[in-house]
Order: C-alpha cells, then sequence, then structure tokens
C-alpha cells in the first residue's frame, strides 16, 4: 500500500506544481484586463482635464491590484512579439563614421575617405570585427601609398603614440560606443514605459531590441535613433523650488476640495462627533498656525496632512544644512511641508518607486509646470538608492532640481577612464577640448563647494560637489560605490566623446491583431496535433493510449510551466517545439506498449509484461532523446531569437517526456493495477491477470 501511495503521490505532486507555477499566467491575464480599463478610463479623464479623477482612477487601481500585478507579472509565462505584439528592432552603430571622427580633421584627405568607404562596403556583406576590416583596407589602400596610422590618428593623452597603441585606443574607443549606446537604449526604453524589454549585444557593432506592447512605431523609431544628450547642470535643490513644491500642494488640495463640493453640491452634513472635531482643529489652526494638527489624534491628523499636503507626501524632504561643505553640514532633518517658514541652504529628495508615476504625472500637468520656476527642472537619478535599498528593502530613487540650461554639454568632453585613486577608492577621470577646458574653469571657479551634475537623455548619473576650481579641463569624480558605477559614469562621459551614430538596419512591427492571429494559430495547430495523437492513441492501444494521453497532458503543463519558471519566453517556433515534444512523447510510449504486446504474446503474466515492456524499451528511448537532446543543445547556443526559443522548449520537452513516458505511465499503471484491475488492455486481447 505505501508503495502504492508513492506512486500515487509521483502523478499528483507535478500536476499540482505545474498548475501553481501556471497560475500567476492565469491571474496576469486577468489583472492586465482590468489595468487596460482603468488606463482607458483614466486617459479619458485627463483628455476632459479632470487631472485629479484621472490620477484618482489609477491609484485606486494600484491600492487594490497594484501589489497583485507586479508579482503575477514577475511569475507569469511570457509571451513572444510573435504572441504579444509589438516591435522588433535591429540597430547597428556605426563603427566607421566613429574612426573617421576620431581622426584628426585637418589630416583627412581623400586616400582615408577611399578607405573608409571600402571598409563600410565590406562590412556590408561581413560580420568581421569593424576595425579588423579597416585596418585590412586601410593597409592596402594607405599603406601602399606610404601612410601610416600615425598620419590620420594624434590622441593627445598618448605617450609616445605607435601604431599598436592607436589601434588599442581605437578599439577601446569603439568598445566604449557600443557600452554607451547600450545603456542610453537601455534608459529610453526603460522611461518609456516598455514592460519586459529584451535588449542585448549581438556580435561586436549590433544590438537586437524586442519590444513586447509597443503601438507607437514612429514614436519609439524617433526615440531609439535620437542622438544621446549629455548635459552638465547646476543642481538646485534650495528653498526656492522646495517653497514651489509647497504651492503645488496649495494647488491641489484646492482643486480637491473645490471638486468634492462641486460632487456633494451642497455643504457636507457632519454628526455631531465630526462636527467638534473640525471646530477644534478649527480653533486650534487660529490659536497655531505654526501646527494647525494640534488636538487631533494621530490618524486624524496623519489623514488631513496627506489631504493637505498631496503632492509632498509622495516623497521625502531632508534639510541638509546652508551648504555642502563638510565642515559646515548639520545633522540632515526631515521637512514637512506645514508652511512656508522653510530655512534656506540645501536639500535633498528621494521617492520610492511605486510613487514615480504619480508623481511624474503630477509634474506634467500645465498648471502644476506653471508653478515651477521656469529656469529650473525636476530630473530623477538613473540608478536607485543603493544603500537605502540595502538598509530598508525598498527600492528608490534620489531626484534633483537642477538649472535648465546646462552649463556645458557632452560635444566638449575627449575621454573619461574609471580608475582607482591612491586609497584604491574608485574614480572616474574626464578630459576636455580647450575651448571646454576654458569653460570649465570658470564655471567650476564660480561654484566651489556646490554640485553639478552629469545628466544623459534628462536622468543625472551623479552630481558631485565642486571642491576647487578646475583648470586645464582634467577633472577627477569620486564617490563612486564601487568600480561598476564608475564604469558606468565612464560609458555615459563618453556619450559626449564618441561619435558613433545609431541606425535602424531592421524593423518589423507586430500588431495585436496579428499577434491574436498567431496565438489562434498555434493554439490551434497544437490542439489539432494533440487531438489525432490522443484519438490514435485511444484506438489503437485502448486503456494503456488513456494511460499515454494523460501522461502528455502531464507533459505539456510541465513544459510550460518549467518555462515559465526559468523566465522563458514562449514563441511560435516554441509552440512548435512543444508539438514536436507532443510525437516524441508518444513515441515513447509507442516503444513501451508494443514491447508489452510482445512480451503478452509469448505468454507472459500482465505484470511480467509490464515489467520487461519498460526495461526493455528504456534504452531506446533515451538513446533516442540523447541524440534529439543534442541537436537541440546545438541549436539553443549556436542560434538566435525563434531558433532558440524552439531548441529551448524543446529541450524542456525532453526532460518531462523521459519523466512522463516512462515514471508517470508506469505509476499510473501500477495504481490501477494495485486498485484491483484484473486485465490492462494495451491494444490486444483482454488478458487475465495471474
Amino acid at each position: 500500500m505505501k508503495k502504492l501511495y508513492g506512486k500515487f503521490l509521483l502523478i499528483l505532486i507535478p500536476l499540482i506544481g505545474a498548475l501553481v507555477i501556471l497560475y500567476p499566467t492565469y491571474k496576469a491575464a486577468d489583472l492586465e484586463t482590468l489595468n487596460t480599463a482603468a488606463k482607458l478610463e483614466a486617459n479619458e479623464a485627463k483628455e476632459a482635464g479632470d487631472y485629479e479623477k484621472s490620477l484618482e482612477i489609477m491609484d485606486d487601481f494600484k491600492a487594490e491590484y497594484g501589489e497583485a500585478l507586479a508579482d503575477a507579472r514577475s511569475k507569469r509565462l511570457k509571451l513572444g512579439l510573435d504572441l504579444r505584439g509589438g516591435m522588433y528592432v535591429t540597430l547597428e552603430i556605426d563603427i566607421i563614421k566613429l574612426i573617421e571622427e576620431s581622426s584628426i580633421r585637418e589630416e583627412r584627405d581623400e586616400l582615408l575617405t577611399e578607405v573608409l568607404t571600402a571598409a563600410k562596403k565590406e562590412l556590408d556583406d561581413s560580420d568581421d570585427p569593424v576595425l579588423d576590416v579597416f585596418l585590412r583596407n586601410f593597409k592596402t589602400i594607405a599603406g601602399a601609398q606610404g601612410k601610416t596610422l600615425i598620419n590620420y590618428f594624434d590622441f593627445g593623452e598618448l605617450k609616445d603614440v605607435s601604431e599598436d597603441k592607436i589601434i588599442e585606443h581605437l578599439q577601446t574607443n569603439i568598445d566604449g560606443a557600443i557600452d554607451q549606446a547600450h545603456e542610453v537604449i537601455r534608459q529610453r526604453v526603460d522611461k518609456y514605459g516598455v514592460s519586459e524589454p529584451n535588449i542585448q549585444k549581438q556580435g561586436n557593432r549590433r544590438i537586437l531590441l524586442e519590444l513586447p506592447g509597443v503601438k507607437n512605431e514612429i514614436e519609439m523609431r524617433q526615440l531609439l535613433s535620437t542622438t544621446a544628450r549629455l548635459e552638465f547642470n547646476m543642481v538646485r535643490n534650495n528653498q526656492k523650488i522646495v517653497k514651489a513644491f509647497y504651492k503645488i500642494d496649495m494647488l491641489l488640495a484646492e482643486k480637491a476640495k473645490r471638486k468634492e463640493a462641486i460632487e456633494k453640491d451642497t455643504k457636507p452634513v457632519v454628526s455631531e462627533e465630526s462636527a467638534t472635531t473640525t471646530e477644534e482643529a478649527s480653533s486650534t489652526a487660529t490659536a497655531d498656525p505654526e501646527n494647525p494638527y494640534e488636538g487631533m489624534d494621530d490618524d486624524a491628523a496623519a489623514k488631513q496632512f496627506m489631504a493637505d499636503h498631496p503632492f509632498t507626501t509622495l516623497f521625502s524632504t531632508r534639510y541638509l544644512g546652508v551648504s555642502m561643505r563638510d565642515e559646515d553640514k548639520s545633522q540632515p532633518q526631515n521637512i514637512q511641508y506645514i508652511n512656508e517658514n522653510l530655512p534656506e541652504g540645501e536639500y535633498s529628495f528621494m521617492i520610492s518607486e511605486d510613487a514615480l508615476e504619480k508623481f511624474e504625472a503630477i509634474l506634467a500637468r500645465p498648471d502644476v509646470k506653471s508653478l515651477i520656476p521656469i529656469d529650473y527642472k525636476i530630473v530623477r537619478e538613473a540608478k536607485d538608492n543603493s544603500f537605502y535599498k540595502k538598509e530598508t528593502g525598498t527600492t528608490v530613487y534620489d531626484f534633483h532640481c537642477l538649472k535648465a540650461e546646462p552649463e556645458l554639454t557632452g560635444d566638449v568632453v575627449t575621454s573619461a577612464m574609471a580608475t582607482f585613486d591612491q586609497q584604491n577608492q574608485p574614480i572616474v577621470t574626464m578630459g576636455m577640448n580647450s575651448d571646454g577646458a576654458e569653460r570649465w574653469g570658470r564655471i567650476t571657479g564660480a561654484n566651489v563647494h556646490k554640485r553639478v551634475s552629469v545628466v544623459l537623455d534628462d536622468m543625472v548619473y551623479t552630481a558631485p560637489t565642486i571642491q576647487d576650481k578646475i583648470s586645464g579641463g582634467n577633472t577627477q569624480i569620486t564617490g563612486m560605490a564601487d568600480i561598476d558605477e564608475a564604469r558606468l559614469l565612464e560609458i555615459v562621459l563618453k556619450a559626449g566623446a564618441l561619435k558613433a551614430p545609431v541606425q535602424i538596419i531592421e524593423e518589423r512591427v507586430i500588431g495585436p491583431s496579428l499577434g491574436e492571429d498567431s496565438i489562434m494559430s498555434g493554439r490551434n495547430a497544437s490542439l489539432f496535433a494533440f487531438g489525432i495523437v490522443i484519438l490514435y492513441m485511444l484506438f489503437y492501444y485502448n486503456k494503456g493510449g488513456f494511460v499515454a494521453n494523460i501522461a502528455l497532458l502531464l507533459n505539456v503543463l510541465l513544459i510550460l510551466a518549467l518555462l515559465a519558471s526559468f523566465h522563458g519566453t514562449l514563441t511560435l517556433p516554441g509552440i512548435a517545439g512543444i508539438i514536436l515534444t507532443i510525437g516524441m512523447a508518444v513515441d515513447a510510449n509507442v516503444l513501451i506498449f508494443e514491447r508489452i504486446r510482445e512480451e503478452l504474446h509469448r505468454g507472459r503474466s500482465i505484470r511480467s509484461a509490464i515489467d520487461e515492456g519498460y526495461s526493455k524499451a528504456l534504452s531506446a528511448i533515451i538513446d533516442s532523446n540523447i541524440t534529439t537532446g543534442i541537436t537541440a543543445s546545438i541549436l539553443y547556443f549556436l542560434g538566435t531569437g525563434p531558433i532558440q526559443g524552439f531548441a529551448l522548449t524543446l529541450l524542456i520537452g525532453i526532460f518531462c517526456t523521459l519523466f512522463t513516458a516512462i515514471l508517470v505511465t508506469r505509476a499510473i499503471v501500477e495504481v490501477t493495477m494495485g486498485a484491483g484491475a484484473k486485465t490492462y488492455n494495451f491494444g490486444q486481447p483482454a488478458v487475465k491477470h495471474s
């Protein structure tokens, strides 16, 4: 009995496990429908000018379903573009243009132009490294005329210039251009709000993007092809912007009260108890304008405070002191926006990831924009606050008020390098051209002990304090947490130093309707294949075929569950892999059942025939699946895109087939026979249990 109990668990546990893993997929689909409906309603309210209602609709949805939706999205089975719809884009970085821009402008001649043209033409039909192609053509064309790389390239920071050092420097610039383009595109896609994008480098000059759910391909195309903009803006986290935030509070609170009054259309009727509380609060506010919440209990005061400050309660504000000099820093103090009696000096702002969308929606309102000083702009940091996340587990971002007009742009940056200082702390050294160095000296001299931000595509990557006037343009930036953060800043700074345009060389747009058609086609093909196999097995192998069909259903569920747990993506080629797996799984059972029938024909008992059938067919089943697995592995590791999707589901299917076709079917047979079955029909005449 214990043996049968174990066999029963072998069937039940995988089934329950698969259903549990796939449940978030069902839940996410259900909540996505509600989310889409809420967004449509919110957009309609926004278009009608009712910003409060628009925010309220989304707030209500997030409060009720936000956490559940985020959790379900992270665990669900992801659908590829061919099923979900969206954009597939291949970007190519123009490395030849980068090499041209790296050369000495005055030395560019027809010979160099001929080399670059020949290299570009060769690259149209070649995936060889760009620098290798350029050097090969340079040697053939320019080298034959007695020219060397030293004639065309002069990197000021290089000592003892040689061709090898020039080649090494060019390769560094090329690698930096690819990393920089990858970082810029990732930030842009994240800001655009694409959920579950897939961004990966391909080869030595291309970037592949899969952007599910993107509908406005024109806007996305412009976003991807726009040149990155690097700026240096002075930080203005001062009393002026804090007062502006306070005015936004008053605007939103007043509009909320006005809306509430309009909805009620009459003066609200309140209970005697609440009227007393209101009178007490009113008298307290009159008696002590510094604290209008005196006399209220904690819950009432907190609720009223949030109603009075709908904007500033989204983030935390801390007062740092009168300057950023270490000797003048006071203990940071949390600021409550109770009134405008705020001290002058430096402030810091921090907002949680959950509040970002509402925060940005409020700042985008025309009536709110008018309250922000025209020469200021609000920009958040690209990276989350790692220290705060480590301490609390919450993802938060610092944001800054910046001077809208940049002091410098990235075109003056000539070099950037992540390294270590004498204390082995990560730093970034930055060099500028002569024009930039002169202006940088004036800027830093006039803003000692003030902060300047490095901004790429309206995202702050660092905001260090200027310690002294910097002459000559050679700047050392400190304060990085680790070398990875320093390398990221190096990439960002090179956005201004490297002239490598990004071009869209391939673009496929898959509309939602096409995605639905693909889903329907894939589903119909799967059901048709599944149905034919089930009918055949039932017709030819009778009760044994019924057992194989149960295992087959579990097999498909396990494939989908494992794909979801590995964070894989289901595509049309993936569905083809599942259909192929169905055939392979049945083939394994055919081998087993045919062997059982042979043993029965020889006169063995039903139990003996079953034992022999499973043991003798095992080697053939394993051999056939291993050879298929080797082929699938080669396709997965050497293929890309759709081929990988097909190979992944096929590999998962092989493991599931070995489990279900051998262990699960055997367990079902043992359980049913242990329950008292006297015969077991595998397509042969019924044989009595002996």
